[in-house]
């Protein structure tokens, strides 16, 4: 079975945490692709030129300076940083963004009305994704060489034009496409009964629950997400999906996500 990994959060800065999670990674058998993320190196480098960063419901808001930015710290530093770690630890890694053999074709996402109801957010320069978006004759050519696909989720819609496009959906989506696992890691140990308390895991969350820890603001922004893409991952044909700490790559731990 295929697993795709979305690597996300602190652990992509934190260099201990990101060193393990390269040698897990490396370690983990069977045909595999990594999604990473890198939003807080975006934020401090958005910060540092005066480009002002927006985020609504946990997605990032792309104009054409952000866009800019957020190509050169995903699609750039982070990318072939991850990339050269793995390939040091002996896994044949090849680092992509979507536009590189058009693996990846997304389309710039209409003006959405957010959960509220009310308010209208265009986003700017943000793709959206689905399964079929995914070249899969492409990447498991790639697969079966041997390599391991790396994807920033920097994309283009196939007409000139980049597009920033959430790592999360960018994961769930491409699980969908292979029929793999998802494995969606970042430096909490899973979807939190009490966000202010590490241990309190859920072990399991189905649609009705999540409903649940919605209405009553137990999941927050960032985690908002990362739920509804692993929803949507299952319903497309992802076959399993698991939230869980970068730390426990290897073992059965972390939320499971079931319809």
């Amino acid at each position: 079975m295929i697993t795709v990994v979305k690597i996300g959060g602190h652990v992509l800065d934190d260099e201990k945490m990101f060193s393990r999670f390269c040698a897990d990674f490396a370690a983990l058998p069977g045909p595999k692709a990594l999604v990473h993320g890198g939003s807080t190196m975006a934020g401090t480098a958005l910060k540092a030129l005066g480009v002002k960063s927006v985020k609504i419901e946990g997605r990032r808001v792309t104009d054409s300076a952000t866009l800019q930015v957020v190509t050169m710290v995903y699609a750039g530093w982070y990318n072939k940083h991850i990339v050269a770690t793995l390939q040091g630890l002996g896994c044949n890694a090849i680092g992509l963004s979507g536009c590189d053999a058009s693996c990846v074709t997304a389309e710039i996402r209409a003006p959405r009305t957010l959960s509220d109801g009310k308010t209208v957010v265009d986003y700017g320069f943000v793709g959206d994704v689905k399964p079929e978006s995914f070249d899969t004759a492409f990447i498991h050519a790639m697969l079966d060489r041997g390599l391991v696909p790396v994807f920033s989720a920097i994309n283009h819609n196939g007409r000139g034009q980049l597009l920033n496009t959430n790592a999360d959906t960018m994961a769930g989506c491409l699980a969908a496409s292979l029929g793999a696992r998802l494995l969606c890691c970042f430096e909490q140990k899973g979807v939190l009964g009490n966000p202010s308390e590490p241990d309190t895991v859920i072990p399991k969350v189905d649609e009705a629950m999540f409903a649940e820890l919605k209405a009553s603001a137990v999941v927050g922004a960032g985690m908002l997400p990362k739920l509804e893409n692993a929803f949507a991952a299952l319903r497309a044909g992802a076959t399993e999906v698991y939230i869980k700490s970068a730390s426990e790559l290897l073992i059965e731990a972390g939320t499971k996500v079931v319809l």
